[in-house]
């Protein structure tokens, strides 16, 4: 665990370096030999004319106002993808140690053992066992329909908090790519704007043409943010339903442990 954690913050130095690097200092000439005539060659716009938007003060000047909500959506879907990448996974839902544990409990009909260990663990399927026995305990008369009734009503809930909580990277997948929308469209009006009071020589051709391509930038920006994150979206969607049905799976298997329990007590009662 701690490895990946140390992985992913290096993962993330590496690409704020990358960012904040200047392409124009990785391209230094090489020392000349002496004695020899050293010429420097003009700067040259055309080798690398969009050098300075993988740095952070280009970025800005290039996509202007919605560069800053790109810049924190693009933090969110990376907190919510290396999140998620530690927490969706079979050992918050359910583990066969808890299992293990619940179903050797229950035999021995120790509820109150199975009630601290289900406050010990954090998963999906202890809060079900545990809101389970609560009912129980505190309500020694009812049947086993209406124990059933409140599994069924917390684990309903236990996955809509799973499904709901990755939702939110679907949503910044979509979000994304809406505002790099907006930011071409507001980059292109103010464009328009500053070229509609001038003529229509070859310079305001060059300005419109340098305008469109910088306005374009928030698009580009925004679907690099909203690609990614929908992709991880699918996954982690697939991967939480398919912990769903694991869960609900062990959730029927407890509740079976249950009923013969209930059986024998009832059996036990009606022999005295």
């Amino acid at each position: 665990m701690h490895r990946k954690i140390l992985f992913a913050l290096a993962v993330l130095v590496a690409l704020i370096f990358t960012m904040n690097l200047n392409p124009a200092q990785a391209q230094q000439p090489s020392p000349a030999p002496p004695g020899a005539t050293v010429t420097h060659p003009a700067p040259s716009a055309e080798d690398n004319p969009y050098g300075d938007v993988l740095t952070f003060q280009g970025f800005v000047k290039r996509t202007g106002v919605m560069a800053y909500p790109l810049i924190i959506l693009s933090m969110i879907a990376f907190f919510m993808i290396v999140l998620f990448g530690f927490t969706v996974r079979q050992g918050t839902v359910v583990s066969d140690a808890f299992m293990n544990s619940a179903d050797a409990l229950i035999r021995k009909q120790d509820y109150l053992g199975l009630l601290a260990v289900c406050n010990r663990r954090n998963e999906c399927i202890a809060r079900i066992t545990s809101k389970t026995l609560d009912f129980a305990t505190r309500n020694p008369t009812a049947s086993f329909e209406e124990v059933k009734e409140v599994t069924e009503a917390e684990g309903n809930r236990q996955s809509s908090l799973l499904l709901a909580r990755i939702a939110y990277l679907g949503d910044v997948g979509a979000i994304a790519p809406m505002l790099g929308l907006l930011g071409t469209t507001l980059g292109m009006i103010t464009t328009f704007h500053e070229i509609s009071g001038k003529g229509v020589g070859g310079s305001n051709q060059l300005g419109l043409a340098q305008g469109v391509s910088e306005a374009l930038l928030c698009t580009a920006s925004g679907l690099v943010i909203g690609i990614p994150a929908l992709m991880f979206y699918a996954i982690f969607r697939g991967k939480t339903n398919r912990l769903i049905s694991e869960m609900e799976a062990a959730t029927t298997h407890l509740m079976a442990l249950l009923a013969v329990q209930y059986k024998r007590a009832a059996r036990a009662v009606g022999s005295n």
